[in-house]
């Protein structure tokens, strides 16, 4: 299991080949974020927010068969285009890796400490955000 807060960005086709190493993996589910239209900046407070997503992981692995997890959530200034996050999920069968893939994309929207900036000011969390986030309970 793999949870990284960077400024770089990342690889995503290669963190995915990363988790198809394992020979019992039959399915690798993924989702990357991108910035849209507005210029962005990603804060988070360290450590802290690195034990959020991990525990995020963890519940997952705990209602799903997860063999592997890849998680980088990226920090700083970030353009139109760029990379944000990249979620990628290992798992022997198809439907244990799409549902904790997006079970960790939607918690993490609501649960892990990022403070988004955009030109207009700080961003707000987002009804459909916890919306997504509810269905899971």
């Amino acid at each position: 299991m793999k949870v990284i807060v960077q400024a770089q960005d990342f690889d995503a086709g290669a963190e995915m080949r990363a988790l198809q190493r394992n020979r019992k993996v039959g399915a690798v589910a993924s989702f990357v974020g991108v910035v849209r239209e507005v210029p962005m900046t990603l804060e988070h407070y360290p450590g802290m927010t690195e034990r959020a997503l991990q525990t995020i992981v963890d519940e997952a692995r705990g209602r799903w068969q997860v063999l592997d997890c890849t998680v980088i959530h990226r920090i700083g200034a970030l353009k139109p285009t760029d990379q944000i996050v990249l979620v990628a999920v290992a798992s022997a069968h198809r439907g244990d890796a799409f549902a904790a893939c997006e079970f960790i994309m939607d918690y993490l929207k609501t649960q892990a400490p990022f403070w988004k900036k955009e030109a207009a000011g700080w961003v707000d969390a987002r009804a459909t955000d916890d919306q997504a986030a509810e269905r899971w309970k």
